[in-house]
């Protein structure tokens, strides 16, 4: 299972044509409804990058950031405020998805895999000193909080038990984003995706 990466003549290249305007609102629906969902099932993940992910893929890392960073407000003014503080977390997870598949890490389910974690830790990275702020190190998600309890009851340091609860997430959510996004790229037209990414 392999699929060649699209060369890009710049990864940073942004242009706000009319596919892109259709793109990013469809972007932002995808991570709109798989978030809601997840929320609602009270699944163990977020599923609330999907629509990142795949913007970012066919469009470059500012595409996606732009698509996370609306989502997070949009869905913060609807359904979770909390939602909105995460906004910046969600512009650095579409800018590494963006980097990395310029650089030919969606290529092969292996890559995949690694590029999900990368993606984890700079989820975790940017998100941790936000749970500390907000939620007292917490995530909002029982097992992984549960883990923060453990730590935090054998007098772990806060940030890096806060790190640890929010990493272990981090890794089983981006695998699964990755993954579904790995997957539903692969069976999108060639021609769409050598629209956006410039290579006609």
């Amino acid at each position: 299972m392999k699929t060649e990466p699209i060369h890009r003549t710049s990864m940073w290249k942004f242009k706000l044509s009319a596919a892109t305007m259709t793109l990013i609102p469809a972007a932002v629906g995808i991570n709109y409804v798989a978030k809601a969902l997840a929320e609602g099932l009270k699944l163990p993940v977020w599923l609330g990058s999907l629509g990142t992910f795949l913007a970012s893929m066919l469009a470059g890392p500012v595409a996606g950031a732009i698509s996370g960073f609306i989502n997070n407000v949009i869905y913060g003014l609807t359904l979770s405020p909390i939602s909105t503080v995460y906004a910046i977390t969600s512009i650095g997870i579409g800018i590494a998805v963006g980097v990395l598949h310029a650089n030919g890490w969606f290529s092969s389910a292996r890559r995949v895999f690694v590029s999900a974690i990368i993606i984890a830790i700079v989820s975790a990275v940017i998100s941790t000193p936000l749970n500390v702020i907000f939620w007292g190190g917490q995530t909002g998600i029982a097992w992984g909080d549960s883990l923060f309890a453990v730590m935090s009851a054998n007098h772990a340091p806060k940030w890096l038990a806060s790190f640890t609860d929010e990493f272990v997430l981090d890794i089983l959510d981006k695998v699964c984003v990755a993954y579904l996004a790995f997957f539903i790229y692969r069976q999108l037209p060639k021609r769409m995706v050598h629209f956006f990414s410039g290579d006609k």
